[in-house]
């Protein structure tokens, strides 16, 4: 039976087009601050042509397309369309996937299930998105036997495409295609292939399960085989590993007031999210990162520190540990701008399944942050802080991984 995915062109920049007519038609990158330091999170078709992509820094960006407007990012904006996008979808063809804020993979229902209906469907749906949520908000839409075939077809006609690969296309149809241009194969696993003398698609077709498990290192190379031959899809349950947050500094938090401040506004917006998930952290780690001499090179110039404790939920103790990291930074890195900083807590467990401390009082204030997070919730996430986030109560903004689509009360 088909499948139908479902891909939102240049999503991000799109929105701020629907927003913003005087925008529609014109080369617009969106990045998380206005900054030449930073880095392009999206880009419009026309900023595309100039060779502008996600990833490009925003110095870049100017380079290549003089033209450029460079809009800084409004993540609850786009979860708010992604929210209206998934109800007008789900509305014609039940969702049965989110791999990310701007893809959904369908199932098609009962009388639509044969391969020109499916192809009616994909083009109602595209037609529903513009007539119900916005006129430039458009998609390419893929159509196979299976989610990952189905995914590739989404990328092979951008933008406001359709294409639909029938089992009698297969595996003719993939021969066009560049390694890269494969779901899950980037520049690491590409270089492993070519290594192993894959260096085509059909090449690539023609190795058997056992080839394929050696390149990828484990059962992942298995499942390409099966995908590429459009069988059925099979997706592990993901385990969350760790729930963090990282943030580009506006010129004004450049110091190390300001990235200490930061990092004490993402760990309790960290924190927040733990609890959200009951789930606790064992371990934590900061990472900053400074502004070189040579621009170019900054990402040198950073450091990270890693510690574990014992499991734990509670926002004080976890500052408590974020200072213990803080004070190991080396001497060098004082004398450096910071430019981004990140925290991540890891080694996730659930909550209940932690060793209590002996003594009451040392025991988590559960009750006390319940509340915390209540007033946050009910009247706004900056409501209630603690103080060393003071400096950057509002300058550690929602961000939005292309994987994971924010809880935008918590974040």
């Amino acid at each position: 039976m088909p499948v139908l995915a479902l891909d939102l062109n240049s999503f991000f920049a799109s929105v701020e087009q629907q927003e913003r007519p005087e925008l529609r038609d014109r080369p617009v990158g969106v990045a998380p601050v206005l900054a030449d330091t930073s880095c392009c999170i999206a880009a419009s078709y026309p900023a595309k042509a100039c060779g502008v992509k996600t990833g490009t820094g925003v110095a870049e960006a100017r380079r290549l397309c003089p033209d450029i407007v460079i809009v800084e990012a409004r993540p609850a904006l786009y979860v708010r369309y992604h929210e209206r996008i998934k109800a007008c979808v789900d509305r014609l063809a039940p969702i049965v996937a989110v791999p990310s804020i701007d893809e959904f993979t369908c199932e098609l229902p009962a009388g639509w299930q044969s391969w020109e209906r499916a192809a009616e469907l994909g083009r109602r749906i595209k037609r529903a998105i513009l007539d119900e949520v916005g006129t430039v908000l458009r998609c390419s839409v893929g159509i196979a036997s299976n989610a990952y075939l189905a995914k590739t077809a989404c990328d092979m006609r951008k933008p406001d495409g359709l294409t639909v690969l029938r089992p009698e296309d297969l595996p003719e149809a993939l021969f066009r295609l560049e390694l890269r241009d494969l779901c899950g194969i980037g520049p690491n696993l590409e270089r492993r292939l070519r290594a192993a003398g894959i260096h085509t698609v059909e090449r690539l077709y023609a190795a058997s399960p056992l080839e394929l498990r050696k390149i990828w290192g484990g059962i992942g190379g298995e499942r390409m085989y099966e995908y590429l031959r459009g069988r059925a899809d099979y997706e592990p349950p993901v385990e969350r590993r760790s729930v963090g947050h990282s943030h580009v500094l506006p010129p004004e938090l450049r110091s190390e007031a300001g990235a200490h401040a930061v990092l004490h506004r993402m760990l309790q917006k960290a924190a927040m999210r733990l609890r959200r998930l009951a789930l606790t952290a064992g371990g934590m780690q900061i990472t900053v990162r400074s502004l070189a001499e040579n621009r170019r090179a900054w990402g040198a110039c950073g450091w990270h520190a890693e510690g574990r404790f014992v499991h734990t939920d509670d926002t004080l103790s976890l500052g408590q540990h974020l200072e213990s990291l803080w004070q190991r930074r080396p001497q060098a890195a004082r004398k450096t701008r910071p430019l981004q900083v990140g925290v991540v807590l890891f080694d996730l467990i659930e909550t209940g399944h932690q060793t209590l401390p002996l003594f009451p009082a040392d025991r988590p204030r559960t009750r006390l942050l319940e509340t915390v997070d209540r007033v946050n919730l009910r009247f706004g996430k900056n409501t209630l802080y603690f103080g060393a986030a003071h400096a950057a109560r509002d300058r550690s903004p929602t961000r939005i991984a292309f994987t994971r689509i924010p809880d935008i009360a918590v974040e």
